[in-house]
């Protein structure tokens, strides 16, 4: 069996750039984060509704989740594709659906 076909094998080409979220783009979504954050503070200061106070908390955690996305779209596609490639799949997927249980609790 040629080595590029044996399972053990390095890939016979070097693994692809990973495909990353742009890491400023990122960094702008996080601290737009950071501001509603510190708008929901002011809010309960001033004592604002319930309501208004819950609504943003729902749109700060969307915004968050949105974040958390990309960063598991960026390690599927890069981390986890290299992992698989390289024979260390059950290993990278393990530690991928541990992340992702952490969103669920």
């Amino acid at each position: 069996m040629p080595a590029s076909k044996r399972p053990d094998a390095a890939p016979a080409t070097p693994a692809k750039p990973r495909a990353r979220t742009d890491p400023q783009a990122l960094q702008r979504r996080l601290r737009r984060i950071e501001g509603q954050v510190r708008g929901l503070a002011a809010m309960v200061e001033d004592a604002r509704p319930c309501v208004d106070v819950l609504t943003q908390i729902a749109a700060v955690r969307s915004a968050l989740d949105a974040v958390a996305l990309a960063m598991v779209r960026d390690h599927a596609r890069g981390c986890l594709r290299d992992a698989v490639q390289r024979g260390r799949g059950d290993a990278a997927v393990d530690e991928l659906l541990s992340v992702i249980g952490a969103f669920t609790r």
